[in-house]
């Protein structure tokens, strides 16, 4: 009795090491990192970290692949568990004859775990392969054990795998294999180390075509077939892998290592957008701007169909491999529709709201405008579409630089890591650095708003899914509409005017140019794609020639002809609400205001202020002077509504618009004008002023300037009440005030005075 029980102890024991003696996870090896398009499409891959051309495990094997390997390999493997004992009985008895080793007699099963176990070829192994290969059978089917040979096999050098052998040896897919390559890819591992490319080609050979020979014997293939894959030759050197949009496989390398990534990229898109920055490089490269970048995103999915990171990945400059679209870049002008849409959203302002244009000094930043010009006073909607700095700056001043650092930051721009106060006023002039991909994307969140899509970050991966309500998205679709009405706008690189052509689809765009000329940008939006662009010097290196609107603004285009078109957002009409606004000022309609316009706004907007540029003023009969209302009974008067900008906005104002009408003086001796005629340009009212120092160490000068109404005005000039000198005409002095507190005070003839405090730190 005892001795049954320890044999049942005994059996139960060896069923249990049968049971539990196969891995869970037959093979560990590394993998390559492996990239494909939307549709499956091999984009590149990366070596696996032990050096060999391995792609991911299959789950299927192709058909084709399948025959020529079961033929060759094991031709009873659908009628054995793992173990074939004829096979076995003849190797031995071949082995006896021979005295040597000349036949293994392994099955298909027996190979696969020789594969996953990597161990020496000794009796007590073949012993453990046969207990272990009929453990496989009964875990997994025919068709998975096939998919776990395919996929670990040694076909020569460093490749192992069918996925990586046909690519490397005959330029595609596994899936497109034909017989003659099949079949050569079924003799490889058999003999990989003796029987490759590169020698004993002949022996290579003789086997394939045995091998079509016997599928052509067993009716697996017909006689025409047969013809065509033995005259087929053998390929000629391994081929080197696919390198389309290469700075994205590595980038998927450095972030998902090792595995295989099916991305949102659209193959037929990438290939043509990287012609088309070859082409553009080749070009550029004689003014010596050597890279460009460029990412195309699909608004209403917000996944990326084209990611070209830099041009010419395969010449190994480390510039090149520089991927662009992830590299923090001085932003320029790029972010200035961003302000407008905000200013916008907030009620700051309205679409054509006069901005000032007219020399600033705020604490040292003097920014300037592109053309070095001054025009006084310029519409909002203008001001974004002709990327003017100075009124952009006075914007940013208006709404507030914390306020824009946290829209900014909410509309995903990651690289503001400073505080607000570090970048100031110049952040909207490329104080910050951004990113391509976070300002494409910036740009996407405002087409999606406008199609009412829940705001979602851009996808690289494809059916990459995101958690509802994980991104908010700060663009409103009002604002935004009027943003893009504003930058559609913008002169388009061609000379001709594309509103005439109807072939010509809208396109919202901006372009942006770094301080120095390092960067270029140019992001253009429609319904169906966002476009971004950047062009330069992946070193930093700025070129008088790298200006967004003539570099990055054509290949933004040349982009956009390559996509399919589509027509332009539909109007939200349900966002805006009318209003009557000054046709002069942009502003609302106020009291003294004559020509207005009834326009769609933000009700935000309904809270900004009534025009304050129009007002009623009394004149004499014939209208060439002024009165006061004391004179009105002694004399025939009229009155009038007039449109009168402050000062220095006017003194810039009228040189660009002849028809502005300068208020007529005031008769002498009937009032005086209540109205302040100067207006200091520089400095401004408590401005801390810390004065630059001369090459001998003295402390450099000044230059204060202000502006009169009336051109043929003197103007008596006051230091802490101490008289310094007179101007006319051009109202400039150059001092060097000391260190502290200082009062500078200006008077006119007729006794008008304006006065500033400044401190000199």
């Amino acid at each position: 009795m005892r001795f049954k029980t320890l044999i049942i102890l005994v059996i139960a024991l060896l069923f249990l090491l049968y049971l539990f003696c196969l891995p869970r996870q037959l093979f560990d090896a590394p993998y390559s990192t492996v990239v494909t398009d939307r549709q499956g499409e091999l984009l590149g891959a990366r070596i696996a970290q032990d050096g060999q051309w391995r792609f991911q495990q299959r789950e299927t094997v192709p058909e084709k692949m399948r025959v020529c390997l079961i033929a060759f390999e094991d031709r009873h493997f659908y009628r054995h568990w793992g173990v074939n004992p004829l096979a076995i009985g003849r190797a031995i008895r071949q082995n006896l004859k021979e005295r040597r080793v000349v036949s293994g007699g392994s099955t298909l099963t027996m190979q696969t775990i020789r594969l996953s176990r990597k161990e020496s070829r000794t009796v007590g192994e073949k012993l453990i392969e046969m207990i272990l290969a009929t453990r496989l059978e009964f875990r997994y089917s025919k068709e998975r054990i096939l998919a776990f040979y395919i996929s670990h096999a040694p076909f020569g050098g460093n490749v192992v795998g069918l996925d990586a052998a046909a690519w490397r040896y005959f330029g595609h897919s596994a899936d497109q294999l034909s017989w003659a390559e099949a079949a050569t890819l079924a003799v490889l591992p058999n003999a990989p180390a003796m029987i490759h490319l590169s020698k004993s080609r002949d022996a290579l050979l003789k086997k394939r075509n045995r091998l079509l020979a016997y599928l052509f014997d067993t009716k697996k293939i017909d006689l025409s077939t047969y013809t065509l894959a033995f005259s087929e030759p053998l390929p000629d050197e391994p081929l080197p892998l696919p390198q389309t949009a290469p700075h994205l496989v590595t980038y998927f390398n450095a972030t998902r290592k090792g595995e295989q990534t099916i991305s949102t990229i659209d193959k037929g898109v990438q290939e043509r957008v990287e012609e088309l920055l070859e082409r553009w490089n080749d070009e550029f490269r004689r003014s010596d701007i050597r890279n460009i970048a460029a990412v195309v995103l699909d608004v209403r999915t917000n996944e990326v169909v084209a990611y070209c990171g830099n041009v010419r990945f395969s010449e190994k400059n480390s510039a090149n491999q520089v991927d662009i679209i992830q590299a923090p870049r001085s932003t320029g002008s790029i972010l200035k529709p961003f302000l407008y849409c905000a200013a916008l959203q907030e009620g700051e302002i309205l679409p054509h709201t006069l901005l000032a244009d007219i020399p600033v000094n705020i604490n040292g930043f003097s920014p300037q405008n592109f053309n070095m010009q001054y025009e006084g006073a310029v519409a909002a909607s203008e001001v974004v579409a002709r990327s003017l700095n100075i009124p952009s700056v006075q914007l940013l001043r208006q709404y507030s630089v914390p306020k824009f650092y946290d829209f900014l930051r909410s509309a995903g721009i990651r690289t503001l890591t400073q505080p607000a106060s570090h970048y100031g006023l110049s952040l909207i002039l490329g104080g910050a650095e951004a990113t391509l991909w976070d300002v494409s994307a910036a740009y996407s969140a405002m087409g999606r708003s406008l199609l009412a899509l829940p705001d979602r970050s851009p996808s690289l991966i494809a059916g990459e899914e995101q958690k509802e309500g994980e991104k908010r998205n700060p663009f409103q679709k009002g604002a935004v509409w009027q943003t893009f009405e504003a930058i559609k706008e913008v002169n388009r690189p061609e000379e001709i005017d594309w509103r005439v052509i109807p072939s010509m689809q809208t396109i919202a765009w901006k372009t942006g140019t770094s301080y120095g000329f390092r960067d270029a940008w140019a992001v253009g939006v429609t319904p169906q794609y966002v476009v971004g662009v950047w062009v330069g010097n992946a070193s930093g290196e700025g070129k008088a020639g790298l200006v967004g609107a003539r570099t990055a603004g054509p290949v933004l285009f040349d982009i956009f002809n390559l996509l399919a078109r589509s027509d332009w957002f539909d109007p939200p009409y349900a966002e805006f609400t009318e209003a009557e606004v000054c046709r002069h000022s942009g502003h609302l309609k106020g009291r003294f205001c004559e020509q207005t316009d009834t326009l769609a706004v933000l009700p935000a907007g309904m809270r900004s202020p009534t025009c304050p540029y129009h007002h009623l003023v009394n004149l004499t009969a014939d209208e060439t002077q002024r009165v006061y209302t004391g004179c009105i009974d002694t004399e025939p008067t009229v009155q009038r509504k007039w449109f009168t900008l402050p000062p220095a906005w006017e003194w810039y104002y009228k040189q660009h618009h002849p028809e502005y009408r300068s208020l007529p003086p005031f008769k002498p001796g009937c009032g005086e004008d209540t109205r302040q005629p100067m207006q200091f340009i520089y400095p401004q009212m408590n401005a801390r002023i810390r004065p630059t120092r001369q090459l001998d160490g003295t402390q450099g000068q000044l230059t204060f300037e202000l502006v009169h109404t009336h051109r043929d005005m003197t103007v008596y000039w006051h230091l802490d009440q101490t008289y310094i000198t007179l101007t006319q005409d051009f109202h400039q002095i150059t001092l060097s005030p000391a260190k502290g507190k200082h009062s500078m005070t200006a008077v006119d003839e007729e006794g008008n005075s304006l006065s500033v405090t400044f401190y000199i730190e």
